[in-house]
């Protein structure tokens, strides 16, 4: 048997190729959309993909499943179960088989049975991986998904957060209970082969290592302590970290059948004399370092810079309207297949970024300053101070007198932020801030400045700050 573990580092995403050494046919788990790195793995191996074996309809990326199948014939097995809003809906097109619990697949020699583990989704189900052709036929190992993570569990919200199905996180959490139950039953040698990995918001508190098994997760991750239900269900659905707007999406997306984007699709660079109607008809985004967009920009544009897409175009990037990119030209390209990847599929081209620069477009600027420079200002009043960091930061502690606004939800909530003041806009570190201060600004909110440094800076300078159930945590020695 040949095992081979794929990591997408943006999205936190792991995904696995099975092959039957005999046989020479293999079945991608879980697979992104990022379809080549598959089929160039089985090239080297002398494998064929055959099949394609699908935990849940994920809600976070989007599925290279149906890539696969139209790319090169891959077999389907996907979950049957589930309530009947919770079925994919485009698999009469491809050779496929519905997978229930207690059912089972042959890939060559290797058995794959099936595990019904509901609670992050209705439809979830888990593989437990048996050699046949290695001598011992016992059970190696299991596919959790989103099920079990390493030091973690599935949230059993996402449905109600961010999906917008009222009165699922709790029923999610109950059934998650039961097949937690059901996972404890399983062998501890079994190894736990899951989907996600630190970093991923389908969970709390995941662990940077790939893989694990069944007793050491029994053992140490805080979400397999619980005998009771009630205070399992209690713990796991507190302090859940905020969930992508985007997910609503990904979960229509992965359901109906993604577009299948095919082996030859690429993205122009667009004519400078574009610009200006892209940036009236769509979401434009500046790749650039935030302190090279703060010197000049393109008034509309947004900024993010590529290290931090896929983490925030989810929530900032208009799905129902084209997106065009300002970059150099080797970055587009990656930046696209980022943005494919979580399910935004009109890309209309880009903008190189030296053409912009030198036609005179890119001339708005925003003003930075550092808590020593904005303290004053700042604790006198003078000044709107907007925190865009989480809730769980905020709730940590805060600067006095901030006002909250989360960064993913600050294309909602811009309306809210008064604008008789200049605006400061702070998060911990200064990365966050420099991105919101270009959405305020393209919607309209041109006195803003971003405090460099952030919420770091102004603690570690001993600035008043605020926590839970007190006054000044630190104050000043001045």
């Amino acid at each position: 048997m040949l095992l081979k573990y794929f990591y997408d580092q943006k999205l936190a995403h792991a995904s696995y190729v099975v092959g039957c050494q005999r046989a020479n046919v293999a079945v991608v788990v879980d697979p992104g959309r990022d379809i080549d790195q598959y089929i160039e793995m089985a090239a080297r191996e002398g494998m064929k993909i055959t099949a394609v074996a699908e935990t849940h309809i994920h809600a976070d990326y989007v599925s290279g499943a149906r890539e696969l199948a139209d790319r090169v014939g891959a077999k389907l097995y996907v979950s049957d179960e589930g309530p009947a809003e919770w079925k994919y809906l485009f698999l009469d097109e491809y050779d496929h088989e519905l997978m229930h619990d207690g059912d089972h697949f042959m890939i060559g020699n290797i058995k794959f049975d099936v595990m019904h583990t509901p609670g992050h989704t209705p439809e979830s189900i888990s593989f437990v991986l048996t050699d046949q052709g290695g001598g011992a036929n016992k059970p190696m190992g299991i596919f959790t998904g989103d099920f079990v993570f390493v030091g973690s569990i599935g949230r059993p919200d996402l449905l109600e957060e961010a999906a917008g199905i009222a009165n699922t996180a709790e029923p999610g959490a109950r059934d998650l209970f039961q097949s937690a139950e059901r996972f404890k039953q399983l062998p501890d040698y079994l190894q736990v082969w899951p989907a996600h990995g630190a970093g991923s918001a389908c969970g709390k508190g995941l662990g940077a290592i790939p893989s694990s098994t069944v007793g050491y997760e029994k053992l140490f991750n805080p979400s397999l302590q619980f005998s009771d239900e009630d205070e399992f269900v209690k713990y796991i659905l507190a302090d859940q970290p905020e969930a992508p707007k985007y997910f609503a999406v990904m979960k229509r997306v992965n359901k109906e059948g993604p577009v299948v984007l095919g082996a030859e699709h690429h993205h122009e660079m667009l004519h400078i004399s574009k610009l200006q109607q892209a940036v009236v008809t769509g979401t434009v985004i500046d790749l650039a370092p935030s302190p090279q967009f703060a010197k000049g920009h393109v008034p509309g544009a947004i900024n993010i810079p590529l290290n931090m897409l896929a983490t925030w175009a989810g929530w900032l990037v208009d799905y129902d309207r084209p997106a065009y990119l300002i970059c150099e030209p080797s970055q587009l390209e990656e930046a696209a297949r980022v943005l494919h990847k979580i399910g935004v599929e009109d890309i209309a081209g880009g903008f190189d970024a030296a053409d912009v620069a030198s036609s005179g477009l890119a001339n708005e600027v925003y003003a930075t300053g550092t808590p020593a420079d904005l303290s004053h200002s700042i604790q006198s009043g003078e000044v709107t101070l907007v925190d865009v960091r989480s809730d769980a930061e905020w709730n940590e502690g805060h600067i006095e007198r901030a006002e909250h606004h989360f960064l993913g939800r600050l294309p909602i909530t811009v309306g809210q932020i008064p604008t008789d003041k200049k605006i400061v806009v702070q998060c911990h570190s200064g990365a966050r801030s420099a991105v919101a201060v270009s959405v305020l600004q393209a919607a309209g909110i041109k006195n803003v400045v971003d405090l460099t440094g952030g919420y770091s800076a102004w603690a570690a300078a001993k600035l008043p700050i605020t926590k839970p159930g007190k006054q000044e945590a630190t104050v000043s020695s001045s």
